[in-house]
């Protein structure tokens, strides 16, 4: 999917994403600390079921489970050496279980560290993890490219210069504070608008917060950039329970409607992060 495309999908109506993966895959059995991408591909069905259900609620865009497949994640647990290899079989059996009915895009990550000078991790090296991913997940056959979860705008900027070679629509989402601060510094704002400039096909947010706490902010970038704006907030913010485990406290009916607030605030790409489920894009779509 080219960048027009995507800009006039969002155009002609809200555009309905996916929810959470990884802490449904948790709820189904993935262990903590296991590489993610191998256990899905150990445990196939339960991504696919997962994926249906969203299809079936309503989302027109997957998210391949591909979010920690880069080489600098991947060099954790010694699977460099197999990126092409996962973020192919990642996205097939996505497309699989979209079966012509969605959109399949890959998934890229925050590289989780301030580039230079704030941090130790240099632009190009960051350019080249992303672009290493972003040319397997084309390869692939994924129609779009999602960098998610981005925490500040220099990670952005490296992110969809690398993918641009791809030729394929780009989504950058941040993960802001209520306020719109991003955790490496600057603001949602101002790294989207940049975004736009270099070409990016929809701007965000995503994971962080709820949407209750996200109004303000979605109106912000709505107002600083003329592409589609995208919302995909946790299920509220998480509690810690005994066994560490994060659990979110606002359920499907009081996310979809603050999710409409949202919608009116300007975003037209509408999904979930973590805590979120099948319900809570089905009740959106109900709404909607």
């Amino acid at each position: 999917m080219k960048r027009q495309a995507l800009i006039d999908l969002a155009a002609a109506g809200t555009v309905l994403l996916d929810g959470a993966t990884g802490s449904n895959l948790r709820a189904a059995g993935m262990p903590v600390g296991v590489p993610p991408e191998l256990w899905v591909l150990e445990h196939p069905q339960v991504l696919l079921a997962l994926q249906r259900d969203y299809l079936a609620a309503g989302s027109r865009v997957l998210c391949a489970p591909t979010f920690s497949a880069n080489r600098l994640y991947l060099e954790r647990f010694g699977l460099e050496e197999r990126l092409g290899e996962l973020n192919a079989a990642l996205v097939a059996l996505s497309r699989e279980a979209a079966g012509g009915r969605a959109l399949v895009a890959g998934d890229l990550p925050t590289l989780g560290q301030p580039l230079e000078p704030a941090g130790t991790l240099s632009y190009s090296r960051a350019y080249d993890l992303y672009r290493e991913q972003a040319e397997a997940l084309a390869e692939a056959g994924a129609d779009l490219l999602a960098v998610e979860t981005l925490m500040g705008a220099d990670e952005a900027l490296a992110a969809l210069d690398a993918a641009a070679g791809c030729g394929l629509a780009v989504v950058c989402t941040f993960s802001a504070e209520a306020d719109g601060a991003l955790p490496f510094g600057g603001s949602a704002r101002d790294g989207a608008a940049a975004l736009e400039e270099l070409g990016a096909a929809a701007v965000g947010i995503n994971c962080s917060v709820g949407p209750d706490q996200l109004e303000a902010v979605v109106r912000s970038l709505a107002q600083a950039v003329r592409i589609p704006v995208a919302a995909k907030p946790n299920a509220g913010l998480p509690v810690m329970d005994e066994a560490g485990r994060a659990r979110y406290g606002m359920g499907p009916e009081d996310f979809a409607r603050h999710m409409l607030a949202l919608r009116a605030a300007g975003a037209s790409l509408l999904g979930g992060c973590c805590g979120s489920t099948p319900a809570y894009i089905r009740r959106l779509a109900a709404l909607l």
